[in-house]
């Protein structure tokens, strides 16, 4: 059997699954993030220990662990867990959807040294911009830091007692050579910190340690349990979806929406502020349109209410109208594609006394549906067209969604027959990889159940709000300043 542990927002959840890739069981943990003020998002990497705890426990309970053969990882990128000398946190970790380093990000954007070395954007939610902020604003802090990690490898630290990241993860960093898939020096140096801060790169399949014994005994694992490198949540994913050659693409709806598309070659387009990152897999990248609030915008909406997700989609119906006059910008905590905007902040547009919970449920719907079309835009400046992209991510339990989302985006939507095949299940493979020393022939797309078809009669409607959507952002970034 494999294990595979996904480091969520919101959750850690893990999978087993056997030598014939079939579930055999999973087990999840809630997590809770801290806003101790505006823009700020945060987690104790301890909470993440006991989330890792209760799901293994809850595996061995049911499962023998000693049949585990290999343990993959994937995890929230970019969040900036900091260590000292003795390998204790120094601080909360800063997630990814944390937005106070706006200023240090724009500050070393404007350095040219990163986007032309990462081929990123520096955006605020990457991990060197919280560096800098904390060595502008917690130096007593900066001046312990001996690693930085990424969530998830701050868990296979605890798994394996070995400082490592896998170039997927890193390659959100903005300290990454993304095309040389290494450390910058130049670029660390920026920050103040050097190669002995960081931990040592592998690959996605690349075994990077071992189980430590005590845990091995804890759970009946043999102590030869290989931990592979692993991935950034996306790039485990596509690992779990199979798409890992140029051309194949998904579309995730989860707390954040992503439209990840993989490349067989280091193509990037910073400007675009597409995402160009590393693969899980050697030799091979991906690119990422991504927008930060997606299931999380319509959460948003029902706690507003006094409803829940699942009760506003299902009280939509089966059928899709044509959209109404209200517009939903979903930038509650700012956006990346297409805009890079840390400030700009969410709104409805073109209310009227009509509007009641049905269509503003719609709106919100749509909202996210046309930030995933600016993403495909945005893709396609770079010279990545797609045609069809397979749905994951909690929100893809919503037909009603994937239809908008097909009318405002063109694309097919292709959704896999029952099961999950999203990080954990990706992290799983790479742990079978890392075992058998094998690599992308594992990574094989699940069988489809049904393709959603743009709705001719309706595309026209949706690219015309689009459209309205375009031009209600600009005026909000008017009024934002």
């Amino acid at each position: 059997m494999y294990l595979g542990l996904d480091l969520g927002t919101s959750g850690l959840k893990g999978v087993l699954f056997t030598e014939d890739q079939v579930l055999a069981d999973q087990a999840t943990a809630p997590l809770s993030v801290e806003r101790p003020h505006p823009g700020w998002s945060e987690q104790s990497p301890a909470t993440w220990l006991q989330a890792a705890t209760h799901v293994l426990d809850t595996l061995a309970a049911r499962n023998d662990l000693s049949a585990v053969r290999g343990i993959g990882l994937s995890g929230q990128m970019h969040g900036a867990t900091l260590l000292d000398a003795a390998d204790d946190v120094l601080r909360p970790c800063i997630l990814w959807n944390d937005t106070r380093s706006h200023v240090e990000a724009a500050a070393m954007d404007a350095d040219p040294r990163f986007r032309q070395i990462t081929g990123n954007i520096v955006f605020p939610g990457f991990t060197a911009p919280k560096l800098a902020w904390v060595r502008a604003n917690e130096p007593a802090i900066f001046a312990r830091v001996a690693k930085v990690l990424l969530p998830k490898d701050y868990l296979r630290l605890w798994l394996t007692g070995e400082h490592v990241a896998e170039m997927s993860d890193a390659a959100g960093t903005s300290w990454l050579d993304t095309g040389a898939r290494d450390w910058s020096d130049d670029l660390l140096s920026a920050t103040d910190l050097s190669r002995d801060h960081m931990p040592r790169l592998v690959e996605g399949a690349d075994v990077s340690g071992t189980i430590r014994a005590a845990l091995a005994d804890r759970w009946n694992m043999r102590s030869d349990v290989v931990v592979a490198g692993g991935a950034g949540d996306n790039a485990a994913s596509a690992i779990g979806m199979g798409v890992v050659k140029a051309g194949q693409a998904f579309l995730s709806l989860g707390t954040s929406g992503v439209l990840f598309a993989a490349t067989d070659s280091y193509a990037p387009d910073p400007d675009t502020a597409v995402h160009s990152f590393c693969h899980a897999l050697p030799g091979q990248w991906h690119q990422m349109g991504v927008i930060l609030s997606a299931t999380d915008a319509l959460n948003w909406f029902a706690r507003g209410v006094g409803s829940n997700a699942a009760a506003l989609t299902l009280a939509l119906g089966e059928e899709v109208q044509a959209p109404g006059d209200a517009i939903f910008l979903p930038y509650l905590g700012g956006e990346r594609t297409p805009h890079n905007d840390a400030a700009i902040r969410g709104a409805f547009v073109g209310l009227a006394h009509g509007a009641d919970t049905a269509s503003l449920t719609r709106a919100v719907l749509e909202g996210v549906a046309y930030a995933f079309a600016d993403c495909r835009d945005a893709l396609a400046a770079t010279g990545t067209t797609l045609e069809r992209a397979t749905a994951v991510g909690g929100g893809s339990l919503s037909t009603h969604w994937l239809q908008i989302l097909a009318n405002a985006t063109g694309l097919i939507i292709d959704v896999p027959e029952d099961g999950d095949f999203g990080g954990a299940f990706g992290a799983a493979r790479l742990g079978m990889m890392a075992a058998h020393g094998a690599g992308a022939e594992l990574a094989t797309p699940p069988r489809i159940a049904r393709s959603i078809q743009p709705q001719a009669d309706l595309v026209p409607a949706f690219a015309a709000a689009h459209e309205r959507y375009k031009a209600a952002y600009q005026a909000l970034r008017g009024l934002s300043g």
